[in-house]
């Protein structure tokens, strides 16, 4: 092994503006850092770039004039650059992990969502941002806003796309925001004005219509350019539930010299919308529509719409976007044929809907399988699957594609991104390896989603209705993953339809059902969720309730007073400008409290929340059974004991379920040095995908390419059990965020010795930013047992690991199996048989260390293979001897029945054939006596005899109950168990008058 230096251990709590350090103080950790920092610290300063040179651009430019990189720094250099700078914000990943409402970030927004619905914490680095832009990856195949079953189809729609965007949070309005659109578009990108029009929302029953914007875009616009739109158009919703609001629109004519104002969002390739800007100032939940305390600014531009435009394209694919992904589906094609940009009618073979399909479909999947997003069977990971397998079909069916070829675009996509997605390029071995086993996978799956397929055009109704049941088609999308278009294209080449409203229903049932089941986990039965969003936030603030000041979680003392600063019950509220809040909580009901000051850990990060109790005014105790935090608001959640109320103002004093606590805090310090002895064992960058921490166990999701062996799992359980017994001192301060992001590989022990600035420190220190409440010292997690590895999905495998008593009981539980397998081992081989196989049961359903268990089953294994060499060797002994005893036995007789015990009933073939040897004449009947006490029978009669061994084997066996029969010269059978061998004897004796001489 290589010889690695001393380190410390420091981990990093992310606080308002601060970081708190908790430093692991060991002489042999390793130097490897346990998580990268970029994922939580997001670039917080403005740009400070110098005013730039407006640009200009013809009408004719082209691909070389404007390529699509020169397009995207375009956009984020003006949007940064004074007067208007923003803050360049990176993309976040396509895959928004922690909100379940989208299974895909489907808009530059998706990011700054809880800045516009006032539920960010103060300790997030967004918390500050007044203005951002950014080119954000996109990924539309789902949910309220899915564009996958039109892509190919027509020249525009893509389900990865870029997103240029730019956002004021509750900084600038529409004025500022219609007036930069025109300026980058006209006057920086030189598109022709004369070809651009506006769109607005007209207003309906709900939301009055967006006068502004019509106003704002008449300054620039003649009136017949100035549209107004319905909400299907101009009103802006990211998913079922979250922030919205009326946009406006900049749409151009990619024709010109013409009035084009009837083919604005008429779905005309030749008019396309290439800005957006929605004023979010609403916000939808189970409730409906509600207007936000605050409004804001977010725009959006598809980058390879632009693109096309700027170099004088009509279609998006005939750009540089897409250029080296065609070339490269050529090269894999057999066809020959080339990319022609046919659509409709037009692409009678559909080779250019295929060129189109499965160029974005690479795309798509390169960059979720960078971000985290993996093939699976549900939610977003289905819709990947969908994406690969709908790209593969047309591949494969339409271009004839050779197998694998899928699989051999990615490097295309990588390098043609990677300069401005790097990500890309660091995981391109994972991609690889994940779309070849998948395309690999899919080719046994369309057999079978055939096979189904002719099972379901034969059944009377299809054919009675030449309709394809929606029940049926939707079986083959959720249960074998058959894109829906497959099922319809099918259909259509077996003359068939296709029941889509019955499948959408189908659809829609199970939406349905995955809404009720989130909302279910924040409420009681018939009450609405228990959550603060913006109006209730908004609410607080407005009326001067300060966040609740939640340091003491970080060391809570028994006690800690506070007092009631609000009472949260939307099932009873009967004011609604209230939003929930009310003076006292009703009897026996179950209500939020906000608290002042608070010991609770709101449940953050992976790690549960704490529980415990308030105590009120009187004596009565008000029992949280959850905390939740919402823009630094802390959120208790439980009811009042014996009857009384809680009321806003009420001086309280709370404490925390200590045990649990010990339990999570254990659980999460070493879910940290886990992650550390994961990146030493596997010697290689070990990413988190996942965690958490409860109360009785530790679970870890963490990117491998392969199971860990045994003696790797052995090595990780071993490394941490190494810092828990070196008792390592945890040391607790508050950095500032600037200080910790100039520290050297964000590691550093802060003090008056500490060099944050120091390389050196890379060496002796790993540092992790983390908000959750950890132990003061690793021994007080007394053991740390490492229970299961297994398979997440491809390239993501899973850790479960207990500490504290758990634990112990773990090892007590397997000490005493290893002292059952050492006194097992040492017993003779011929009588350790019947306590391996009692031993094996146990150890299979035991709850132990993984590599313990694995190395106890490898011992077993050795152990029975041993007995069972010694059975088998045994056997032979009394074998050989049996046929010696039937030599003799069956000497000059015609008829002989014997009662074996002790042989294995293999051997009945071998005593036939020497009892043949022996006295060819000799109709011979045996009579098996296991060890186990179970009776079975052979019969062997020489050729030309009356009797016969099947009809002898069933007349005896039948007497009892049992079965048996063969040829008339050989045949075997078993009677019932508790059958006497000796009655077996005489029955065959018996049988036919035979009799024994």
């Amino acid at each position: 092994m290589v010889a690695r230096p001393p380190l410390s251990l420091l981990l990093l709590l992310l606080l308002p503006m601060a970081l708190r350090s908790y430093s692991l103080l060991s002489p042999r950790l390793s130097s490897q850092s346990l998580l990268s920092s970029q994922s939580l610290l997001g670039s917080g300063a403005r740009a400070s770039r110098p005013a730039r040179t407006l640009l200009s651009s013809s009408s004719s430019s082209t691909a070389a004039d404007w390529p699509l990189s020169k397009v995207r720094s375009t956009f984020l250099s003006y949007f940064t650059s004074p007067p208007r700078s923003h803050t360049p914000h990176p993309s976040s990943p396509v895959a928004p992990l922690n909100d379940p409402t989208l299974l895909f970030t489907n808009a530059g927004m998706n990011q700054f969502k809880s800045l516009f619905t006032g539920t960010l914490p103060p300790s997030s680095p967004l918390f500050s941002l007044s203005r951002a832009a950014n080119s954000q990856k996109c990924i539309r195949a789902g949910g309220k806003h899915n564009d996958l079953d039109d892509v190919g189809r027509d020249t525009y729609h893509h389900t990865f796309f870029e997103m240029l965007g730019s956002w004021s949070f509750g900084d600038y309005g529409p004025g500022e925001a219609v007036g930069w659109a025109w300026e980058l578009l006209v006057e920086v990108y030189g598109l022709r004005p004369e070809r651009l029009y506006a769109t607005y929302f007209e207003g309906d029953e709900d939301v009055p219509a967006d006068t502004v914007s019509r106003d704002l875009w008449l300054k620039y616009l003649p009136a017949d350019r100035v549209l107004p739109c319905s909400r299907a158009d101009n009103f802006w919703e990211m998913g079922e539930t979250g922030p919205c609001g009326p946009s406006t629109e900049l749409h151009y004519d990619l024709v010109g010299g013409r009035d084009a104002s009837p083919l604005v969002n008429k779905d005309d390739a030749s008019v396309i919308e290439i800005w957006n800007i929605v004023f979010i100032s609403y916000n939808r939940d189970a409730a409906g529509l509600r207007p936000l305390p605050k409004a804001h600014v977010d725009t959006g531009m598809g980058l390879e719409r632009l693109a096309a435009v700027l170099q004088g394209k009509s279609s998006n694919y005939d750009t540089d976007a897409f250029a080296p992904l065609f070339a490269a589906i050529a090269s894999e094609s057999a066809t020959g044929a080339a990319y022609r940009g046919r659509v409709g009618e037009a692409d009678g073979d559909r080779v250019d809907t295929a060129y189109r399909a499965v160029a974005d479909h690479a795309r798509a999947l390169a960059f979720a399988l960078a971000d985290g997003v993996v093939p699976s069977n549900e939610g977003r990971g289905y819709v990947l699957r969908r994406i690969l397998r709908r790209g593969v079909r047309y591949g494969r069916q339409t271009l004839g594609c050779g197998e694998g070829f899928f699989g051999r675009l990615m490097p295309t996509v990588v390098e043609q991104y990677s300069d401005a997605y790097p990500e890309l390029r660091k995981n391109q071995a994972n991609i690889l390896s994940i779309v070849e086993e998948e395309e690999q996978a899919f080719s046994s799956m369309l057999v079978k989603g055939i096979k189904f397929f002719e099972t379901v055009v034969a059944k009377p109704e299809t054919v009675a209705s030449r309709q394809i049941s929606g029940a049926d088609s939707f079986f083959m999308y959720d249960s074998m993953g058959f894109p829906i278009d497959l099922t319809t294209q099918m259909a259509e080449e077996a003359d068939l339809t296709v029941d889509l409203p019955a499948f959408q229903s189908c659809m829609d049932i199970q939406k349905t059902r995955s809404r009720e089941e989130r909302k279910a986990k924040r409420s009681a039965p018939g009450e609405v969720a228990l959550e603060l969003i913006a109006e209730q936030t908004s609410y607080l603030a407005d009326r001067g309730v300060h966040i609740t000041d939640d340091s003491p979680k970080y060391a809570p003392s028994p006690s800690t007073p506070g007092t009631v600063l609000a009472v949260f019950s939307p099932s009873t509220s009967s004011d609604p400008s209230s939003f929930g809040f009310v003076p006292s909580s009703p009897p026996s009901s179950r209500v939020g409290v906000v608290l002042d000051r608070t010991p609770f850990y709101a449940e953050s990060g992976g790690q549960e929340f704490d529980t415990g109790a308030i105590e009120l005014p009187g004596g009565a105790t008000f029992d949280v059974t959850d905390v939740q935090s919402y823009a630094g608001y802390t959120l208790h959640l439980g009811s009042v004991s014996g009857g009384s109320s809680v009321s806003v103002g009420d001086a309280v004093s709370s404490s925390i379920d200590a045990a649990r606590r010990a339990n999570l805090a254990s659980q999460h310090t070493m879910t940290h040095v886990l992650n550390f002895a994961l990146r030493q064992v596997l010697d290689a960058d070990v990413d988190q995908r996942g965690s958490l921490v409860a109360e009785d166990k530790l679970r870890f999701d963490f990117t491998a390419k392969k199971a860990l062996t045994p003696e790797q799992l052995k090595r990780v359980e071993d490394l941490v059990n190494e810092q828990i017994e070196q008792k390592l001192v945890v040391d607790d301060q508050l950095v500032p965020l600037k200080e910790a992001q100039a520290v050297s590989g964000v590691r550093a022990v802060f003090g008056e010795t500490s060099d944050p600035s120091n390389p050196k420190w890379v060496d002796s220190h790993s540092i992790e930013f983390c908000g959750g409440t950890h132990l003061s010292n690793t021994g007080d997690s007394g053991s740390f047992v490492l229970t299961e590895e297994t398979s997440v999905a491809k390239g993501i495998r899973r850790i479960l690991a207990v500490t504290k008593d758990t634990a112990a009981e773990c090892s007590a539980s397997g000490s005493r199996i290893l002292a059952s397998l050492e006194r097992c081992e040492a017993l003779p081989s011929s009588l350790v048989g019947p306590d391996a196989a009692a031993l094996r049961k146990e150890l299979d359903q035991s709850f132990i260390s993984a590599p313990l268990k694995t190395s106890m089953r490898l011992r077993l294994e050795t152990i029975q293979k041993r007995a069972q060499e010694a059975a088998k060797a045994e056997a032979g002994r009394k074998l050989n001897a049996v046929l010696g005893e039937v030599t003799e036995a069956v000497e000059k007789k015609q008829v002989c029945v014997i009662k074996f015990t002790g042989i294995e009933g293999k051997g009945a073939q071998k005593i036939a054939e020497k009892v043949k040897k022996a006295n060819p004449d000799c109709s011979f009947f045996g009579v098996i006596e296991g060890e186990d006490g179970k009776v079975s029978c052979f019969a062997s009669v020489p050729d030309g005899r009356e009797v016969n061994a099947g009809a002898w084997i069933k007349e005896v066996t039948g007497k009892f109950g049992g079965r048996g029969g063969g040829k008339p010269a050989f045949a075997q059978g078993q009677v019932p168990e508790g059958t006497q061998a000796q009655e077996v004897v005489a029955a065959a004796a018996a049988a036919n008058n035979i009799g024994l001489e």
